[in-house]
């Protein structure tokens, strides 16, 4: 399974009143954390959407397992793949980690959206195409900075 790392500095601004990491950043983290899979796979999102024309991977679906905290001043590794493919969507897996030690794990289920055919106000589903299933199943693991 192909998977990318990424490193995260916690900032005093990612943190709550008390010292730990505002949860909602983890979900930006997934995005982010999303962005660099694509990327380290050779799939930049921007030239990735306009050579298949989609509009983008929306989130349909997001968990997170919150196991220990983190705070500001604290540098977290994120690693992250995709665990499942389905038709038009597929789930990315992000497990977070500091010193070895999990952190936090979580998915996020994301459609492959193209401009609904009738509705110019809606997306909808289509099939993933194969070659980026192929470049996002390799056996290869990225980091990054």
């Amino acid at each position: 399974m192909f998977s990318n790392r990424i490193r995260i500095m916690v900032e005093f601004g990612d943190c709550d009143p008390a010292d730990i990491v505002f949860y909602p950043n983890y979900f930006r983290w997934f995005d982010r954390s999303t962005t660099a899979l694509f990327r380290a796979a050779g799939l930049p999102l921007k030239q990735l959407f306009k050579s298949h024309g989609i509009l983008g991977i929306p989130i349909v679906d997001a968990r997170a397992r919150f196991v220990v905290p983190s705070t500001f001043g604290q540098e977290v590794e994120v690693e992250s793949a995709v665990i499942e493919w389905r038709k038009s969507s597929f789930v990315i897996g992000h497990k977070f980690y500091r010193d070895g030690v999990l952190l936090l794990e979580g998915t996020e289920t994301r459609v492959w959206a193209a401009a609904h055919p009738t509705d110019a106000h809606r997306m909808q589903g289509v099939p993933v195409p194969k070659q980026v299933i192929q470049r996002l199943s390799g056996k290869k693991t990225k980091r990054q900075k």
